[in-house]
């Protein structure tokens, strides 16, 4: 008996806690925004303290060490709005990722990058060292 009564308590607890909490919650869902922290290495690349490779994938769906660098360098320009600096590679990151793509096309006078707005190896390259502003 003692165990039927738990357990219609823990079930009646799990039912409110389900009920309340979306409405708790709604519209409470905040951005964590990250601050950039430049600096520049001796062979004249720039990083913000966040990732200091070249090979990761900024994510669209999470926040990663990687998006959180690459838009800290994307703003670094001040050309390249990223929007809030909060390591989710989302439409907005990956907006600015390809205007900086299609300036250095232009920059280079012949195509380097594909325009696609991922920050893979050859993007990474470019945008340590040869954003405006750097």
């Amino acid at each position: 008996m003692r165990k039927a009564i738990a357990v219609a308590l823990t079930a009646a607890t799990l039912m409110a806690g389900t009920a309340v909490a979306p409405a708790a919650f709604a519209g409470t869902t905040t951005v964590q925004a990250y601050t950039c922290h430049y600096t520049e290495s001796s062979s004249g690349n720039w990083y913000a303290g966040y990732y200091s490779g070249s090979t990761v994938i900024p994510s669209s769906t999470g926040v990663s060490s990687a998006g959180i660098e690459a838009q800290c360098l994307l703003k670094k320009s001040g050309w390249f709005d990223p929007g809030t600096v909060d390591g989710v590679f989302g439409p907005n990151s990956r907006t600015a990722a390809k205007e900086f793509q299609a300036y250095i096309n232009d920059w280079a006078n012949r195509p380097m990058l594909v325009v696609d707005g991922i920050v893979g190896p050859e993007t990474w390259y470019y945008l340590r060292c040869c954003a405006p502003g750097m």
